[in-house]
């Protein structure tokens, strides 16, 4: 049941992602990326210091916990971009289109 609610959350994120990507202004595709940007910055505040010490390891696993932090960032800037894409594409044919009427 609990995996059901999370596939749900997932989908509605997705789906509303592209939603906001393909609004005619761009910043309110960049909301969800920029959430989860900055949410991936918490991610290595949550890790426990070892009670020997801050060694370059902890360090290394800080980096990684990040990293893999952002890979909803990195998702979602993916639709945001291939969104935008087709966007970009279509303003450009308009734009000859009116071209040619001259």
């Amino acid at each position: 049941m609990r995996g059901l609610i999370i596939l749900a959350f997932i989908v509605g994120v997705v789906l509303l992602q592209i939603f906001l990507s393909k609004t005619e202004s761009r910043w309110p595709g960049l909301v969800l990326p920029i959430i989860a940007f900055l949410f991936s910055f918490f991610l290595p505040l949550n890790m426990m210091i070892p009670a020997d010490g801050v060694t370059a390891s902890f360090y290394v696993q800080m980096a990684m916990l990040w990293l893999f932090g952002n890979i909803p960032t990195i998702i979602l800037l993916a639709i945001y971009f291939v969104c935008r894409e087709k966007y970009r594409r279509k303003k450009q044919l308009d734009k000859m289109n009116i071209q040619d009427l001259n």
